[in-house]
């Protein structure tokens, strides 16, 4: 199983609000997610981001390979791989 840390899309139309996900590869974008590991809000200005650093490292030493989004999030909050 493909693991991927992506984005998962709240809030209202043309107010989005991310969720910074787990989830398999294979499942749809706002579908089942396998733990959640922080918030991304692009509507402030400017954009905030909440990550819970020690899960995002967790997942990472795993395996599960983040999106671009996601990666430059990471990189802001300070976490590599």
């Amino acid at each position: 199983m493909a693991v991927k840390i992506r984005l998962r899309r709240m809030g209202h139309k043309k107010a989005p609000f991310y969720r910074i996900v787990v989830a398999d590869s294979r499942s749809p974008r706002d579908g089942k997610c396998i733990d959640e590991i922080g918030t991304y809000d692009p509507n402030t200005d400017p954009s905030t981001f909440k990550v819970d650093e020690e899960l995002a490292k967790k997942w990472l030493a795993n395996g599960a390979q983040p999106t671009e989004v996601v990666s430059r999030i990471f990189k802001q909050a300070g976490i590599e791989k």
